[in-house]
């Protein structure tokens, strides 16, 4: 018994397929519990359809090649059936409940609430929000934003859920006011992935697509929870196994989806409780040892080309490199003793590794935050762009890097303007389109607009999705900044802790779902997303709206640029009749949307051009650029310390928690833990279930401290240790961020664990 909170919590070891009945049981209950027994289903029959679907709002794997009639999954399911949920949080829920008691709720019980149904302000008088009109919402917003003394003290930030169409007037309106404060998800997630990708090949995106995946001969997976994250990933991982490719996955905790699933729109496997195997090879390398991981594959694919010239593709690495010779010396230089120390690996294990990478002639590689959210991230993205350079999987069918984007439409948002270090060609091509002068000073990323509303150079706050809050790092420091700011604005679907944490003054912003009708003047509108392999397809809702009075994104968007640019333009009104326009506009203005309306209406819509798939380089050098960099030290110097990455539970989304259970690592009715090795546990005198309390020392030797936490035995290597995001954010510093990316290090915290007194 949890004395905590009264429930029973419990732990076991999961053995059973990802996937298969589990996730097909999990999913009738969510139906159940939602009361969408009925709408879930015919919902489900259009979730990532390309004639008349919507796109699922869950996770960016891209749609099924073949028009597969249920491309769906469990977490996709679980999305949609919470977004569609029949309870409602409208002005009688806030009229009964003050905010100050609304802090007191927990993070479920506020979205379980139901879906927000009108614009609401904060008025502090009452601590309560009342309702709003949206013509005097958007005049509280215009009346704030020209009050600054500079568009530089707003800031504009984009979790992924907002379409291209959305994203493109909200990055056009942020810039036409006179700012590139532009913070995103992306700042927290991927963005060591396009710093790198963009150095190395000069493309800041993957250059891998899903046919890829179907013909590659090997597959490395690194730092990815596939059968959580991306879970219709399983699909294709059983696909290459049966027709003998290696997989091969690399993390520190073996998660399910690097074991067996079964596919369940497989009925006859279905039906035999039939399972596939997804992986040849699993690798746990200590956390952080990636890079040093990948190094020893290299090192042991030169040593085999000394006897092996076909080892290399000499003939790739002389047309198409540059600095490889230079990469050659650091892993000659680089001994096994310190390859090993650092990954946490044997010399034989990594050998093996290198075996199955050296004998496929098309090897593709995928990785997710377990390498990103690291001081060294940019750094060992560029590692596995030096591997794959090695036997040139670049280029050809089954081969190249395939980083998984989390939300539905993260990468399409950076792709359609929403970045705070915009290149001068784009900000040219989109004076040039719009008419407008764009600002070219770089703005703020998340973990500077933290700092900046901490400061107060910073003062209004406006919120496109998402649960900035809970999301960022150090949320007592984000909350800090939050509060400090003249108004907050928030653009969302369900009352979310950001809501509660608000400025002096504060707006929530109700906005249509992914499934929902969205009528305009020129008859029901459809939008556009990207997904993790730069495909880019439309999406239209068919449910009816959760209430009349909710807006589009983009009507919003309009709402508030009409508002604060009272000399603007821009035919806002014109864009919101009929996004056909506002698709016409992203023609011109972004790079690959040439013809966008046509080609977006072709089936499964078009992919994007990248130019390193044709060997294209747009780099420095005109070639693909190896990296040398030196090996990071991923063993902490004090024994006493821990390094913990966090993590989502199975049944969860970003910030949404929908239980405290997470069935593919065998706990029940448990959030506040910590997973850790059993000699680790057992050298700090830690029972199994013991309370314990969590210190993390951040770079200027500031603690912040979770008490009372379950510590649990996992597999996973010593000196390491897991909890789940969003709890344990606290637990990093603002300023715990990379130099390489400016990615909080949300993977890499220095603990130490000690029994509860």
């Amino acid at each position: 018994m949890d004395e905590q909170n009264g429930v029973e919590w419990s732990q076991e070891d999961y053995h059973h397929p990802a996937a298969g009945w589990g996730a097909a049981v999990s999913v009738g209950q969510v139906l159940k519990r939602g009361h969408a027994v009925v709408s879930g289903p015919r919902a489900m029959l259009k979730m990532n359809h390309e004639n008349g679907g919507f796109d699922c709002p869950g996770c960016a794997w891209p749609d099924a090649i073949d028009g597969l009639k249920l491309d769906l999954c469990e977490n996709g399911v679980k999305h949609v059936v919470w977004e569609m949920t029949p309870d409602r949080a409208g002005r009688e829920l806030f009229a009964q409940h003050t905010v100050t008691e609304l802090e007191t709720w927990t993070d479920f019980a506020l979205e379980d609430a139901g879906r927000l149904t009108e614009p609401m302000v904060y008025d502090a008088a009452t601590d309560h929000y009342v309702p709003i009109t949206w013509s005097a919402a958007f005049d509280l917003i215009g009346t704030q934003l020209r009050a600054l003394d500079s568009p530089d003290q707003a800031a504009f930030y984009t979790s992924g859920r907002l379409s291209n169409e959305a994203t493109f007037l909200y990055q056009l309106f942020a810039r036409e006011y006179g700012t590139n404060n532009l913070p995103d998800c992306s700042n927290m997630c991927h963005e060591a992935s396009g710093r790198a990708l963009q150095a190395a090949l000069g493309t800041g995106k993957g250059t891998a697509d899903l046919r890829d995946w179907e013909t590659a001969e090997a597959i490395f997976i690194l730092g990815v929870n596939a059968a959580s994250n991306a879970p219709r990933m399983l699909t294709a991982l059983a696909d290459a196994y049966r027709r003998g490719a290696q997989i091969v996955h690399i993390n520190p905790l073996v998660e399910a989806a690097a074991t067996r699933t079964i596919v369940p729109h497989e009925f006859v496997h279905m039906a035999l409780f039939k399972a596939t195997p997804t992986s040849t090879l699993n690798l746990q390398v200590r956390v952080g040892g990636d890079l040093a991981l990948l190094r020893g594959i290299a090192k042991a694919v030169l040593e085999e080309a000394r006897t092996d010239p076909k080892a290399l593709d000499e003939v790739f690495l002389e047309r198409y490199t540059d600095g490889f010779a230079a990469y050659q010396k650091v892993c000659e230089d680089t001994e096994w003793a310190e390859l090993e120390r650092q990954s946490g690996l044997s010399e034989t294990d990594i050998r093996r590794a290198a075996t199955i990478y050296s004998q496929a002639r098309r090897t593709l590689i995928s990785w997710c935050l377990g390498i990103t959210q690291h001081e060294h991230g940019v750094d060992t993205v560029r590692e596995i762009v030096n591997l794959l350079l090695l036997r040139g999987n670049l280029g050809r069918e089954g081969a190249g890097p395939s980083p998984v984007r989390g939300h539905s439409n993260v990468q399409g948002n950076r792709t359609c303007g929403i970045d705070h270090r915009p290149s001068t060609q784009f900000l040219d091509r989109l004076a040039a389109a719009c008419g407008i002068d764009p600002p070219r000073k770089h703005g703020l990323d998340t973990v500077r607009t933290i700092a900046a509303m901490r400061s107060g150079s910073v003062k209004v706050f406006v919120g496109m999705g998402g649960n900035f809050a809970l999301a960022a790092p150090d949320t007592v420091a984000t909350a800090q900044g939050l509060r400090n700011c003249e108004l907050t604005v928030h653009v969302s679907t369900k009352l979310n802790r950001s809501h509660l944490v608000h400025g002096r003054q504060a707006l929530i912003l109700p906005c249509l779902g992914r499934t929902e009708l969205d009528l305009q003047a020129g008859g029901p509108q459809s939008v556009s997303v990207e997904d993790s392999m730069s495909m880019v397809h439309l999406s239209i809702g068919r449910k009816r709206p959760a209430s009349p009075h909710l807006l589009s994104e983009p009507a919003i968007i309009a709402g508030i640029a009409k508002a604060t640019l009272l000399a603007t333009q821009t035919p806002w009104d014109t864009y919101v009749e009929d996004y056909d326009r506002i698709r016409d506009i992203m023609a011109k203005a972004l790079d690959g949307f040439e013809d966008f309306n046509r080609r977006v209406r072709h089936p499964l819509g078009f992919r994007l051009r990248q130019p390193a798939r044709e060997l294209v380089f747009l780099t420095a050098s005109g070639r693909a650029e190896f990296s040398t960099a030196e090996l990071p030290d991923a063993v902490p110097a004090d024994d006493d310390v821990l390094i913990l990455q966090t993590m989502r539970s199975h049944d969860q989304w970003n910030t949404t928690i929908y239980s405290d259970n997470d069935r593919y690592r065998g706990v029940q009715n448990l959030r506040t833990l910590i997973l850790m090795n059993a000699d680790d546990m057992r050298a700090r005198g830690i029972q199994q279930g013991d309370l314990v309390d969590i210190t993390a020392t951040a770079r200027d030797g500031s603690t912040r401290v979770l008490n009372d936490y379950r510590a649990l035995s996992y597999n996973m290597p010593r000196g390491n240790a897991a909890g789940y995001m969003p709890e344990m954010n606290v637990l990093v510093a603002a300023n715990d961020y990379s130099t390489q990316s400016d990615q909080p290090l949300m993977k890499n915290i220095k603990v130490r664990v000690t029994p509860t007194h």
